[in-house]
């Protein structure tokens, strides 16, 4: 199973979504500071909300159109705007 995954930091609020096999020890990365793209000095990255996909192709374009910001991640913040830091 591939994980398409946001989440969101607790001081700055910034998201981030990616994809991984294993969604715990992936959070556990970006939590330790072992992402360049989601270092920071303090707060810690929460899991908002997750996709599984088999297929790895699918998960990668889930990801992209994400990625893109267009329609995909404003749908999906609607979906979700209860869960997420304000």
């Amino acid at each position: 199973m591939y994980i398409v995954y946001l989440i969101q930091h607790s001081e700055t609020k910034h998201l981030y979504y990616g994809v991984t096999k294993n969604l715990k020890e992936r959070l556990d990365t970006h939590n330790r500071n072992g992402q360049k793209a989601t270092m920071h000095k303090s707060g810690t990255w929460m899991l908002v909300y997750a996709e599984a996909y088999r297929a790895k192709e699918d998960a990668l374009r889930r990801e992209r159109k994400l990625k893109d910001h267009g329609r995909s991640i404003q749908e999906l913040k609607k979906r979700i705007k209860k869960g997420l830091l304000s």
